[in-house]
């Protein structure tokens, strides 16, 4: 999505990071200084410390992470399907540099091996400098970094994966690819016969077709496909969606949770997330 930097020729604090959701939608936060700038060979990356939200992490313009809300989307990404299968023991992780969905995986007491797939190593060195709360995790014995294409990886590990997460960015650049439903079926194939996967699919009120659209994909690749939401408040208009494709087990199913130190999950949020607004149901039955 586009974006402005509104800092010139101002003094440093009256900068300010302004995203453009679309033409009509944009969120600013004032900025107290720029940490980090880069362009990599994959796309613009910056941080700035935040007076509202803490360090920032932003990448081709557009919000990946803050410090003040980042643990939402990360558990609420990695432990509603982590805890949908009853035995997680090999993870994926596809995309995700920062670090943050593996420190929640790896919460999981029957995890053996986790995996992250990211096809930018810059994103992964800025986040251990700039986010070493959130990247802390990159560093347990049970984690292979691996700085590579997501998509070519799952082609190239059928049948060996209990959960696949896909930490992705917005649809742009170098993660269209994770939102095609040829990618599905590939991550389907790389699931054994349990497995199951979730994605990040973006806003119920920004972003309906895609939302739309990836439910049906999902859907008929998974037997059983489930949306469900949580609160971000710097993602675009606060309410986030989540798109989990399961081969056999049921979100629905769980009963408690496995993980200690959360801060927003835990079983009751794991079932309240799954209770869809009217509007969101008309998106994924339509």
């Amino acid at each position: 999505m586009p974006f402005e930097r509104r800092d010139t020729n101002v003094p440093q604090s009256n900068l300010w990071f302004t995203e453009l959701q679309n033409d009509n939608l944009s969120i600013g936060l004032r900025v107290e200084k720029t940490l980090h700038s880069e362009v990599t060979p994959y796309q613009t990356l910056d941080v700035y410390e935040t007076h509202q939200y803490g360090r920032l992490l932003v990448l081709d313009g557009c919000v990946m992470t803050t410090d003040k809300d980042e643990f939402v989307y990360h558990e609420m990404l990695s432990h509603v399907p982590m805890h949908t299968h009853p035995n997680p023991k090999n993870v994926l992780v596809v995309g995700g540099g920062d670090g943050g969905i593996i420190r929640e995986v790896i919460k999981h007491p029957s995890v053996e091996r986790a995996v992250l797939a990211e096809i930018d190593g810059a994103v992964v060195e800025a986040s251990k400098k700039y986010f070493p709360q959130i990247a802390a995790g990159l560093c347990d014995a049970r984690v292979d970094v691996q700085i590579v294409d997501g998509i070519k990886y799952v082609e190239d590990h059928p049948d060996t994966f209990d959960v696949i997460l896909i930490d992705s960015t917005d649809p742009i650049g170098p993660a269209v690819g994770l939102f095609s439903k040829n990618f599905y079926e590939s991550v389907y194939a790389a699931l054994k016969s349990d497995g199951l996967m979730a994605a990040q699919t973006e806003s119920p009120f920004a972003n309906q077709e895609l939302i739309r659209r990836v439910n049906q994909d999902i859907g008929k690749t998974f037997p059983i496909t489930q949306l469900y939401l949580a609160h971000i408040p710097t993602y675009p208009t606060g309410m986030w969606s989540f798109t989990m494709g399961s081969k056999v087990h049921r979100p629905q199913d769980v009963t408690e949770s496995r993980v200690k130190n959360t801060r927003y999950y835990n079983a009751q949020v794991h079932h309240a997330a799954l209770a869809l607004p009217e509007f969101v149901k008309e998106l994924v039955q339509s």
